[in-house]
């Protein structure tokens, strides 16, 4: 298949592209910039230069495909204040490719998770993204919702969940945690998470869910005492009103999220084979940066 990826040269896409070609496909990634482009072309894929914003190269790169994957986002508009603007930006993202695969059969993967009834009122912006995948696969598209693991962790990863915490660790002198630190955050390799998007492309039926988190749940108290033993700080607990404070740009710390995978080993055939988080943390590179 053609396969046109969007966020091709990023932190997941750059995994997921040797993926699709080591599994057959032709890819097609869209590139931003020159540097982009020279990524995405040295990883064996054609660049399509052009970006979120240019709603007509999309349509006709999505037009001119099998499938798309669609993996961009401008993550940098949650930590400035802008997380809704940037999900009703994704959501017309969503709508132009979508649109255009309309009653062809083709498969449009995208980032979400979540059932039908509880995502239109969910308070989360990018639940209105999940919620018009879905949409279209009444439409005659092939969608696949990837619930991508909150922490997606690999020497990649630069601004993820990990290294934004590192960040507020460094910068206060403690590893803080909500209460007793036992919600937890979903985990999963980039290249574990990289082969499941590869493998729902060939495998994953229409309105499919799938995941990619090989950790079910790792309580955020662990990773703040790893990241503690790690800077020689303390690891702290702290009411929610101190934590929104403490972690005024990260507005993940209390959340508590599990993601099962048992159905996407089943459907897929998904084996994971990385480093667990705590591995990782262990690794030491991420401290080294």
């Amino acid at each position: 298949m053609r396969v046109f990826v969007t966020g091709a040269s990023g932190h997941i896409g750059s995994a997921v592209v040797p993926e699709l070609i080591a599994a057959g496909h032709d890819v097609v990634g869209l590139a931003r910039s020159d540097a982009a482009a020279a990524t995405v072309s040295a990883m064996g894929a054609e660049a399509r230069r052009g970006d979120l914003t240019g709603l007509d190269g999309l349509r006709e790169a999505a037009r001119g495909a099998d499938a798309v994957v669609h993996l961009g986002f401008q993550h940098d508009g949650i930590a400035s204040g802008r997380f809704a603007e940037v999900a009703a930006q994704d959501e017309q993202v969503v709508h132009a490719i979508c649109g255009e695969l309309a009653d062809t059969g083709k498969a449009f993967l995208g980032i979400g998770t979540g059932r039908v009834e509880d995502l239109a009122n969910h308070p989360n912006p990018r639940a209105k993204v999940a919620l018009a995948i879905h949409g279209y696969a009444e439409r005659g598209v092939r969608t696949v919702l990837v619930a991508v693991p909150n922490v997606t962790h690999s020497g990649r990863d630069r601004n993820g969940f990990i290294p934004q915490y590192l960040r507020i660790a460094r910068q206060t002198g403690v590893a803080g945690y909500v209460g007793d630190g036992t919600n937890t955050w979903s985990a999963g390799h980039t290249l574990d998470v990289a082969r499941v998007w590869a493998l729902a492309v060939d495998k994953a039926p229409a309105g499919a869910q799938v995941t990619g988190a090989t950790e079910a749940g790792v309580p955020v108290r662990t990773i703040a005492e790893s990241v503690a033993r790690h800077l020689g700080i303390e690891a702290v607990s702290m009411s929610a009103e101190q934590a929104a404070e403490h972690f005024q740009a990260f507005p993940f710390i209390a959340i508590d999220v599990k993601m099962p995978n048992e159905a996407t080993r089943e459907l897929l055939g998904w084996e994971p084979t990385h480093p667990t988080l705590l591995a990782d943390l262990d690794a030491g590179f991420y401290f080294d940066r």
